[in-house]
């Protein structure tokens, strides 16, 4: 289960055992399958790039796919898909919030 607080979801390229995840090409592959899941809907040629969603990143070396939480809402079987992949998969998942880039002074 996600926190309620959190606004994405890091899925990490590592097994709980420490293992690197195999093919090294699964989070293009994961984010490839999830680029029609996106704002206002598939559009034409949507396909051809990533979805806002569902996203590959590389952190501290590591592959992962970074899934916005807005997908849970737009797409709930969608989102289940991504997170039973993690899950049938091992991967580590970490939680994350959005911080803001300043902070009010006086507070």
């Amino acid at each position: 289960m996600v926190s309620p607080s959190v606004k994405e979801v890091f899925i990490q390229g590592i097994t709980h055992d420490g293992r690197t995840f195999r093919p090294s090409d699964w989070a293009d592959r994961l984010c490839g399958v999830m680029s029609q899941f996106r704002p206002g809907g598939p559009q034409p040629g949507s396909h051809l790039n990533y979805s806002p969603w569902c996203v590959p990143t590389v952190v501290g070396g590591i592959k992962c796919v970074v899934v916005n939480v807005q997908l849970r809402d737009a797409e709930p079987m969608a989102w289940d898909f991504v997170i039973n992949f993690a899950r049938d998969n091992d991967l580590q998942m970490v939680e994350a919030c959005v911080i803001p880039d300043t902070i009010p002074v006086g507070r």
